[in-house]
């Protein structure tokens, strides 16, 4: 049967392909209402960083992107929520997000919502879920490849 779709199929764009859960941390790593755990991945093809915290006993995990300006969350490296660990907030202008649902509950983000990150926990360990949006990030140029060789001067990752 040919494919349809994609850039030869003449329609629209296959879907990209699926990506397994990414380990993210130990369970034990997020401590209700503490720090963080931040981590790279691409959002829409760029490169981002995510976050994930645990919050009435739950982990949930956000793009670490204002919705008021593009600008990252987090007032001191991993940390996202308020003196009160209450409410995830901005540290450029102070926009105040419900850290269950991710949506504004104050300041300039009006009526939008952080973007959510998929995440379980099993066994121990917390993951996250790439999406159509939310992908793994990319290796760096330099890194080794799956024999543990690094690219030569002519050769591509």
């Amino acid at each position: 049967m040919p494919e349809v779709g994609g850039p030869a199929g003449g329609g629209a764009p296959s879907p990209p392909e699926a990506q397994p859960p990414q380990r993210l941390c130990a369970s034990a790593a997020l401590a209700e209402k503490g720090r963080a755990v931040s981590f790279d991945l691409r959002l829409h093809g760029q490169p981002a960083r995510g976050f994930a915290l645990r919050f009435e006993g739950c982990v949930v995990a956000y793009v670490n992107r204002c919705v008021h300006v593009p600008t990252e969350l987090d007032w001191q490296p991993d940390e996202f929520l308020d003196d009160e660990r209450a409410w995830i907030i901005c540290s450029i202008h102070g926009a105040v997000y419900d850290p269950r649902n991710g949506r504004c509950a104050g300041g300039p983000c009006a009526r939008g919502r952080l973007v959510a990150i998929d995440v379980d926990e099993w066994e121990g360990q917390v993951y996250w879920y790439p999406s159509r949006d939310i992908r793994v990030p990319l290796p760096p140029p330099d890194a080794p490849d799956s024999r543990g060789q690094s690219p030569g001067p002519n050769e591509g990752p």
